[in-house]
């Protein structure tokens, strides 16, 4: 290791960039989003670069460079556009023993500045030395996906609490009480945006110290997408980071149960045609019993939870139970779906309504408003249509749709085995047997599914 990762307190102190331009003017905003002071010696100086100086209390120089200039600063940055100007500051900064950093030069910096992830007053930095600061800021996006936007007002709330848990308990037991905070109920209720909820709790807690140990657990409904782990939410991976246990479904792909914390429980709950693993009923109840065993549980689930998912029936047995809970919405089948298989969903020439359908069977058949499904001018989309497709097909063309009507079948959409059948409302269905198309399988009608052999883009 090179470089020592050290933090420095800025504050109201006064920092010395020699350079006017786009990347002292990046430096500056930098510097004054710590509180720094601003001193600048630059011939030309551009507008926000000035705006800062003044609102730093700082002060501008209008001039080239001279050594005497180092005497105001306790930190230098050389911003020039001149390496040998810079190479000077170097020098002479090192001479008086100040830090000196020289922008994309790192043999004349003493110090470097990492790719910063901030949330409030907690801040992380990324520094490869200089050597690769494209990938480091690569690894700071990795990071920021990963931590709750919220962390710092998780932060905020327990520096406010802090001299109370100092009166409160003894040394002994605090620190067990602080990763039950951060950990737990009061850090949950500030990721979901209860900031004055989660301090009631922590407040609750000191008074009744049993709180701690017998806290409950969480429910965390999580969209899973339909399938490209890429189409995840920030706010789900930061969930299926934290699940003590997970319960998933068919439809989840590995490549998204692989990013659920390692260490986790997976217990599986999916379903098949003609074959329940778990009924429903049982696996609203063990969401239930696994939270009052004060586990975090992560009900994954394909696409959106609240699309054909059943999440609804879920959470109203966890809000029946008095259980907490979060939902996250995912990327629905037909959006993700149609969007890689480059159909657009609706589109001024074809389509100005979409309608999601179940082409579920039961007891072998499939009742649906025919009539209204068959109007001209919207999209429709079938999920789970596979096994009544023919049916679909042939109900639609007798209510009044065109047999010659685009239809799409998208086979495993958005993954790498993802296939596109196309042909209309009379081939489709033979299509789909001669090419053995098999689920999860989303069905697509409408003039929209014209457009996939224009638009479409995805190679998988």
């Amino acid at each position: 290791m090179r470089y020592l990762p050290l933090a420095f307190d800025v504050r109201d102190r006064p920092c010395l960039i020699i350079g006017g331009g786009a990347i002292a003017t990046r430096k500056a905003r930098l510097l004054r989003k710590g509180g720094a002071r601003l001193i600048v010696v630059a011939p030309e100086v551009g507008e926000e670069l000035r705006g800062l100086i003044r609102e730093s209390g700082g002060q501008l120089f209008q001039t080239r460079y001279r050594e005497e200039f180092l005497a105001a600063g306790e930190l230098v940055i050389a911003a020039t556009s001149d390496s040998s100007v810079n190479a000077q500051v170097s020098r002479d900064a090192q001479a008086r023993r100040l830090p000196i950093n020289a922008v994309d030069a790192p043999a004349l910096c003493t110090f470097t500045f990492p790719s910063i992830v901030e949330r409030g007053p907690i801040s992380i930095g990324i520094s490869s030395g200089g050597a690769a600061p494209v990938l480091a800021r690569g690894i700071r996006a990795q990071l920021e996906a990963l931590l709750s936007p919220r962390l710092g007002e998780l932060a905020n709330l327990a520096a406010g609490m802090r001299d109370a848990v100092k009166k409160a308990m003894p040394e002994s037991a605090r620190r067990g009480f602080w990763e039950w905070v951060f950990s737990g109920p009061v850090a949950a209720e500030v990721e979901a945006g209860r900031v004055r909820e989660g301090e009631r709790v922590l407040a609750d807690a000191l008074g009744r110290p049993d709180t701690v140990s017998s806290g409950r657990g969480e429910v965390y409904l999580v969209g899973g997408g339909p399938g490209d782990p890429d189409l995840l939410t920030f706010r789900a991976l930061r969930l299926m980071q934290r699940a003590d246990v997970v319960l998933y479904d068919r439809l989840v792909s590995d490549q998204v149960l692989e990013l659920v914390r390692r260490d986790a429980e997976r217990i599986y709950v999916g379903k098949k045609k003609q074959f329940h693993s778990v009924p429903q009923d049982d696996i609203n109840q063990r969401l239930v019993d696994l939270a009052l065993e004060g586990k975090k549980v992560l009900r994954l689930k394909g696409g959106d939870p609240f699309i054909f998912g059943r999440g609804g029936e879920e959470i109203d047995r966890l809000a029946d139970a008095g259980v907490p809970f979060q939902v996250v919405p995912g990327i629905t089948a037909a959006s993700g779906c149609a969007s890689y298989a480059g159909i657009p969903l609706t589109h001024r020439d074809h389509a100005q309504s979409v309608r999601f359908i179940t082409g579920h069977l039961k007891e072998g058949e499939l009742h649906l408003p025919w009539s209204e499904l068959a109007s001209p001018g919207q999209t429709l989309v079938f999920y789970m249509g596979l096994t009544g497709l023919a049916t679909i097909c042939r109900e639609l063309a007798e209510h009044g749709l065109p047999a010659s009507t685009p239809a799409a079948l998208v086979e495993k959409g958005t993954t790498r085995e993802q296939r596109v059948v196309v042909g209309d409302l009379t081939s489709l269905p033979q299509l789909a047997e001669e090419k053995s198309v098999e689920a999860p399988a989303l069905t697509i009608v409408g003039g929209v599914v014209d457009l996939h052999r224009k638009l479409s883009w995805f190679k998988p």
